[in-house]
């Protein structure tokens, strides 16, 4: 096959992908609408925060391997294989998948294409949309070109973005013909021979694959933050009670970390687009989704109450320091970031909130211009009355509480990932709180 594939869109999905197939030997084509991100990753300059991947990316522009375009046509003879990474965001009317994106590149790419093609999705997407872009690209498709439609859900964690794409811990191929499956293990030869497992199935079930991946995650998550609360009530530690769960190999530990619960780009805006398509097919795991969202939403509010009790019920005036706004550590993501959602609540409930992420001050300062933003974790607690531990980044875990407690106002902190030892915190002499511990 030829060696040569395109990716379409370059953002968080599609740059690591585009860069990662680089780094499996193929020549990559990037493709994205916005010249000015085209521009920069064309100069190898990553516009958000990956490890490793600005290394990657610009060793690959600098070799060759790697080029970005916005031109579609330039992509059409470019190559054979064309993976669809653009996004599928909530739709501003409800909590459906906006799939314009997906649609736009399957109708801008399909008139323009002179040689038989795979188009490959990567996109979350609802199950039965590969179904509908094949009937517009059947429609769009110049006589005598044959382009057919897979899908090849990713299942990229921020923070591990490479490695989950160039060693996963599955493939999924959806495909509808044995050509198209031996195009992607041809793609795929590489981790396929590293022992990477590959699960071939019909379309629908990898579209589904993906949202289901995410769904059951988030109730995962839910479900320990609703035993937090549980634990919270009857004095029991749920630490040392995910730790009991998770001896047993039917649930496992992973995942069974409570704290303020999930944000970022995913897992929200999926489990709200399976929960959408449920209701539509009137499935009763409709129910339940929703039940896991309400529930993931409930842990922002409880954390806010600890830190209005921290505060003697009264937050007004009050000095809050807030260590972390991205939605999880080695990112800069701050999309529906629990940490962002608690520190504009106390802003607006009267608090003076300064906050310090080691990575995402700036792209949070765009979201939520009206808090303070500061360098180190020791310039946001200087002067404080209460400190809120809400992303898990791992400097925050080897802070040294005694010297803190010199330069805080009053030895308080309410540690909404549950990730610092609260022996340690409370030997230096801080009233440590904490989500489902005594």
């Amino acid at each position: 096959m030829d060696e040569r594939i395109c990716v379409i869109g370059t953002g968080y999905l599609g740059a690591t992908h585009a860069a990662c197939m680089a780094e499996l030997g193929f020549e990559v084509l990037g493709v994205d609408v916005d010249e000015r991100k085209v521009a920069m990753l064309s100069e190898g300059i990553v516009p958000f925060a990956e490890p490793g991947l600005d290394d990657l990316v610009s060793r690959h522009v600098r070799h060759g391997g790697l080029r970005f375009t916005t031109s579609l046509a330039e992509a059409a003879e470019f190559a054979t294989v064309h993976f669809v990474c653009v996004g599928t965001p909530q739709a501003r009317d409800g909590h459906g998948a906006d799939l314009g994106a997906v649609f736009s590149v399957v109708e801008g790419l399909a008139p323009l294409l002179s040689q038989d093609c795979l188009i490959v999705g990567k996109s979350t997407v609802p199950a039965g949309t590969a179904a509908r872009l094949t009937e517009r690209l059947a429609a769009l498709t110049p006589s005598g070109v044959d382009a057919e439609v897979a899908w090849n859900p990713e299942f990229l964690r921020e923070g591990h973005a490479i490695e989950d794409t160039v060693r996963p811990d599955r493939l999924v191929l959806g495909v509808a013909s044995a050509e198209a499956e031996k195009i992607l293990r041809q793609l795929y030869r590489q981790p396929i021979r590293e022992g990477v497992p590959v699960v071939v199935t019909d379309v629908p079930t990898a579209e589904l694959s993906k949202l289901a991946a995410n769904a059951f995650l988030a109730t995962k998550i839910s479900f320990i933050n609703a035993m937090a609360e549980m634990s919270d009530l009857v004095g029991a530690d749920v630490v040392s009670l995910a730790d009991v769960l998770g001896y047993d190999d039917r649930i496992g530990r992973r995942g069974l970390s409570a704290g303020i619960g999930f944000g970022g780009g995913c897992l929200p805006k999926d489990i709200r687009a399976l929960t959408a398509q449920a209701e539509e097919l009137g499935a009763g795991a409709g129910e339940l989704l929703s039940a896991v969202d309400v529930a993931n939403l409930r842990m922002r509010e409880r954390v806010v109450e600890l830190a209005v009790e921290a505060c003697d019920s009264d937050p007004r005036g009050r000095q809050v320091a807030v260590l972390g706004a991205a939605f999880k550590p080695l990112s800069d993501d701050v999309r529906d970031s629990p940490a962002l959602h608690v520190a504009t609540t106390l802003r607006g409930l009267g608090a003076r909130v300064r906050v310090f992420d080691p990575v995402a001050n700036d792209s949070a300062s765009r979201v939520a211009p009206a808090l303070d933003y500061v360098d180190s974790a020791r310039a946001a607690v200087t002067g404080a009355d209460l400190v809120l531990h809400l992303t898990e980044w791992p400097e925050f875990r080897t802070l040294d509480p005694l010297t803190l407690g010199s330069a805080v106002n009053r030895r308080r902190i309410v540690d909404g990932r549950n990730g610092l030892d609260p022996d340690r915190w409370r030997l230096a002499g801080w009233s440590y709180r904490a989500l489902g511990r005594p």
